[in-house]
């Protein structure tokens, strides 16, 4: 009797328990991820069309013409530079935001809210709004600038031009796309690093008081380095998320002016989809997969690093 009761049941059995309750996480993840990027494979080795779907093998044909494609390079480039630029300015703004939110102030739950509205809302419909405010002719910034005296005559500190044209310059242009880039990724990062915050002992900021570090002494020799695992994980969502999307380079400029905003992304769809060169398409989308590996391998080895120390 007590052998057969020394066999338990199957929440008994904390390996096969463990290994039935992340399954379906495992089976997810291989029909969403692992068999997309098979087909992806398997297509850049092909010649592939919307035409012609049917694959005949050509080798790394697509993977050169890529290389060899100017506007590939370019891409590949502000696809780096949106990224890094716009996280770092992102985890910049979201520790000040952090730590402004952490402090017991009136309508605090108010201003939470509206730092949570951008990632909240659908990032077309934001992205149109912004492409309204970056109009040409009644960007109310342009407005707010004439009405300030910095935008309209001769010796304005913006130009004699009623208008800047923001979506219509190269420099402007990537300019405008990071600033979206950062509203929209700015309250994930908050919330973040609002809970590395929030995790932090408190006898700990009340020792690091006594010992009279404030303010910025006790943010770079106390609440940064603490949180500097959960700092590495807000910078590699917002760097994963920049990489992928291409919602916001295609509502804004569609990689214009002249591809000054061209990313990855943006260029597989125009390559792959609009163009028609499936082949093309999944070569180029596979040039992210290893970039987002490392980057991903190289952040989450640094946070564990800083969590042993």
């Amino acid at each position: 009797m007590t052998g057969q009761d020394d066999g338990g049941g199957i929440r008994d059995r904390a390996g096969t328990l463990a290994v039935l309750m992340i399954a379906p996480a495992i089976a997810y993840i291989v029909a969403m991820i692992g068999v997309p990027l098979l087909l992806a494979i398997n297509y850049s080795l092909s010649d592939a069309t919307t035409g012609d779907p049917v694959h005949h093998y050509a080798g790394l044909v697509n993977y050169r013409s890529a290389l060899a494609d100017p506007v590939f390079r370019l891409a590949l480039k502000n696809t780096f530079v949106f990224a890094l630029v716009s996280q770092s300015i992102v985890i910049v703004l979201s520790r000040v935001l952090a730590s402004a939110l952490s402090m017991p102030f009136r309508g605090k739950w108010a201003v939470r809210f509206l730092i949570m509205l951008p990632w909240t809302a659908p990032i077309a419909l934001g992205a149109i709004g912004w492409l309204w405010m970056y109009d040409s002719i009644y960007s109310p910034f342009d407005w707010l600038y004439r009405r300030a005296g910095l935008l309209g005559k001769p010796g304005d500190p913006f130009g004699p031009m009623t208008n800047i044209y923001w979506l219509g310059r190269p420099t402007l242009a990537m300019a405008s796309v990071v600033i979206v880039h950062v509203w929209r990724l700015l309250p994930l990062a908050t919330v973040i690093q609002l809970a590395g915050l929030s995790a932090i002992p408190g006898e700990i900021l009340e020792a690091a008081e006594i010992d009279g570090a404030r303010g910025w002494r006790k943010a770079a020799w106390i609440t940064i380095p603490l949180t500097l695992p959960i700092i590495g994980i807000a910078f590699l969502f917002g760097i994963i998320f920049t990489f992928t999307d291409m919602t916001i380079v295609y509502i804004l400029t569609r990689g214009g002016p002249v591809n000054a905003t061209q990313v990855l992304a943006t260029w597989t769809f125009f390559k792959g989809i609009e163009g028609g060169d499936l082949a093309q398409g999944a070569a180029i989308s596979l040039f992210m997969v290893p970039v987002l590996a490392g980057i991903a391998a190289l952040l989450l080895r640094m946070a564990r690093r800083a969590e042993v120390t």
